[in-house]
Parts: structure tokens; sequence; C-alpha cells
């Protein structure tokens, strides 16, 4: 999973776990390990929702200011899929 650089330091940190994307279908699974730049995100569920349930607060849990503002950074091509994924972020060892 690729996150935007404005996002990742409070990814890091765990004040973000939560990320909305429209994709054609899921690019991540379940227990997924995913490079983020000293260590890994987590995946911890996956469930796909409506571009209803996208609210205010969603797009703010998930480092957006507004639903207008995460969907121009969610949607990846032609994709018509919404999901919800929850993970956590893993520090490299040492």
């Amino acid at each position: 999973m690729q996150f935007t650089k404005r996002l990742r330091a409070s990814i890091r940190t765990g004040g973000i776990t939560t990320s909305i994307r429209v994709w054609q279908s899921p690019r991540v699974k379940v227990g997924g390990r995913y490079r983020m730049e000293d260590g890994h995100i987590v995946v911890e569920t996956i469930h796909e929702i409506s571009f209803a349930d996208i609210t205010p607060r969603l797009a703010r849990e998930s480092g957006f200011s507004s639903v207008p503002d995460l969907l121009r950074v969610a949607k990846h091509g032609s994709g018509v899929h919404v999901y919800l994924v929850s993970f956590h972020f893993e520090e490299a060892p040492d």
C-alpha cells in the first residue's frame, strides 16, 4: 500500500490506522505486510463499503480534511469498488 507523504508520519505514530481505497478489486490481503519507508504496514481487515459509507468522520480518521479531499487521493484508475482497510505500522527491527 502506498501513502501520500503527508500521511506517513501519522501512520508511523498510530494516528492513522484506516484507509479508504477505490479499486477494481482488493490490492491487499489481511495479514499482508507492505513496505513503507522504515517499516511495514500490516493489514488487519479489509471490507467493501459504499461511497455513501464514507463520512466526514471516516475521512478525518483516514488523515483527510473532507470526503472530497479523501476521494481525490483514494480513487485509483478505473476502480469502482470502495474498500475500508484497517492496518497498523510496524517499525523495521534495528
